[in-house]
């Protein structure tokens, strides 16, 4: 909780030339829109909330924010998590690639390239065959949506419970999600 509360202030970005909200505000959306969309998956939602946490422990590494976010979230709140995390920018990848004329902000059009781009054939094959795949997709479409100056999504306190109950159900070895994946 200390460090999504660190959030608050903190950019994408080390110059706030970014995105057009912090992290704080980010996150919260992202998660607030996984809720809504996905009510049943508490994991996403928490890892929706998570996700960028990359760019606050090693800002201007656009290329690995995912993997140190997945890093650091990976001992409490579980494997399925933290590669969600991981997950979300290969799915911008896949997305640029199945969907080359699909919107992204001007950052992440800008940290596409830094990220490798596109998907190749073979990569968007591999994507796809991975089990996480359209939780990954879903996680990237509502961070791409959550960009939205002056949103009120809440309170972090809010989502307490929910980190408490995917942390809880991570040290058990149970995966947090009562609904099947979405499809790809």
């Amino acid at each position: 909780m200390d460090l999504l509360d660190a959030c608050r202030g903190a950019w994408d970005t080390p110059d706030r030339s970014g995105d057009p909200v912090d992290l704080h505000d980010h996150g919260l959306q992202t998660a607030n829109l996984l809720l809504l969309r996905h009510p049943h998956d508490v994991a996403l939602q928490v890892a929706g909330l998570v996700h960028d946490l990359g760019h606050l422990l090693r800002p201007g590494d656009d290329a690995g924010h995912a993997q140190h976010a997945a890093t650091a979230v990976r001992p409490l709140l579980g494997e399925r998590v933290a590669r969600l995390v991981e997950l979300h920018v290969p799915a911008k990848r896949y997305l640029a690639a199945v969907r080359p004329r699909r919107a992204l902000s001007r950052q992440s059009a800008f940290t596409l390239l830094a990220q490798g781009g596109p998907m190749s054939e073979a990569e968007r094959a591999d994507f796809r065959a991975d089990p996480l795949a359209a939780a990954a997709l879903a996680l990237r479409r509502a961070d791409d949506a959550a960009k939205v100056v002056g949103l009120d999504c809440g309170s972090l306190a809010a989502w307490r419970p929910r980190i408490t109950a995917v942390a809880a159900m991570a040290a058990a070895g149970a995966t947090a999600t009562a609904e099947p994946p979405p499809r790809v």
